[in-house]
């Protein structure tokens, strides 16, 4: 129904922006690998999916083709809703995720938040012949500048908690995270490795 957005960035959070387009402003939920590729652009465009319930009518938004592609494929797999989708594009890049699929790896993904054995196994079975058609080499990269420790955790604490993470357990991931860095760490590059600590 709705194909795309191009319009101003009004907000960009993890997950998910604000893109005013003639004065309306659409919410619209997106993945860490959107997120990374947005950067600070003023004008955006991408690419949605419009997910209709009874009680809400849901944006997703996607800067890539194939992060498009692969979230589509993942929604025809019976017990994966978009929420799940993207929870999985946000946890591996495309990249990883059609690797996983080809290569039979149930455990890469299984280690996402809400994949059990069966949908995992379900999802490379299913899958395995529709990816890798056109390819993706998006991955999940450093955005290039870095936050203040405070900041940057409190951002990827509201994250996960908006990804459907207890808050105990979101504060437990990301500590765990940052005593094992060395270093900085960019918003992203902490969330991803706190939605794959278990």
């Amino acid at each position: 129904m709705i194909d795309y957005l191009s319009g101003k960035l009004v907000f960009k959070d993890p997950t998910y922006v604000i893109i005013d387009v003639n004065g309306i402003g659409y919410h619209v939920k997106i993945s860490l690998q959107t997120y990374t590729e947005i950067k600070d652009e003023e004008q955006i465009k991408l690419l949605t999916y419009l997910h209709i319930k009874e009680d809400a009518h849901t944006l997703f938004g996607f800067k890539l083709e194939d992060e498009k592609r692969l979230f589509l494929l993942l929604l025809s797999i019976n017990g994966v809703g978009p929420s799940t989708g993207l929870m999985i594009l946000s946890s591996l890049s495309s990249s990883e995720i059609e690797h996983a699929i080809l290569a039979g790896d149930v455990a890469t993904i299984q280690h996402v938040k809400g994949i059990g054995a069966k949908t995992a196994q379900r999802i490379i079975l299913e899958l395995k012949d529709k990816v890798g058609k056109g390819g993706s080499d998006t991955s999940i990269a450093s955005l290039g500048f870095l936050k203040s420790g405070n900041k940057i955790r409190e951002e990827a604490l509201q994250a996960l908690i908006t990804l459907g993470f207890p808050k105990a357990a979101a504060e437990k991931n990301i500590a765990t995270v940052l005593k094992k860095t060395t270093g900085e760490i960019s918003l992203e590059d902490l969330i991803k490795a706190s939605l794959k600590t278990s």
